[in-house]
């Protein structure tokens, strides 16, 4: 039995993820100069509130060392701020500044907006069957709790 790259579950979302992040980075990139680690970065400090380079690589499924680099070039455009970690002395604590903040409610209209214009391509069905597909990938793989059904 050979394998058919076409067929193979791995390859088939990383295709799908590459087509949707390429509708999507000319908001990040074009409107607001970020790269992909960036907005990244941008976003799960958002939702993390104050947290590590590896905190924010976890939750953002990135590399430390594209973590590393975000970082810097989200600290020299004034948009976060590392202060030591008074718990371990090896890492920092991130944490976004007020322009860090409106840049983040900047972007955060826009990228739902083209979601929404991603996932209106499908039915109201297979939007549903779409998120329970992938909840229950990211739950078989130990990735997340159970999610309720997306609607």
């Amino acid at each position: 039995m050979g394998l058919t790259l076409s067929e193979f579950l791995p390859y088939r979302l990383n295709c799908l993820s590459e087509a949707i992040s390429q509708e999507i980075r000319p908001i990040y990139r074009d409107h607001f100069g970020l790269n992909r680690p960036e907005w990244r970065v941008l976003v799960a400090l958002a939702d993390l509130g104050t947290a590590t380079a590896k905190d924010v690589g976890t939750h953002s499924a990135q590399h430390k060392t594209r973590i590393s680099r975000a970082v810097h070039a989200l600290e020299k455009r004034r948009w976060l701020t590392r202060e030591p970690d008074p718990n371990d002395r090896r890492s920092e604590m991130l944490t976004l500044t007020a322009a860090g903040h409106r840049a983040y409610c900047d972007l955060v209209g826009p990228m739902r907006d083209r979601e929404a214009r991603i996932l209106d391509r499908l039915s109201p069905e297979d939007r549903e069957a779409l998120g329970d597909a992938l909840g229950a990938l990211e739950t078989a793989l130990g990735l997340s709790s159970p999610k309720p059904p997306a609607r």
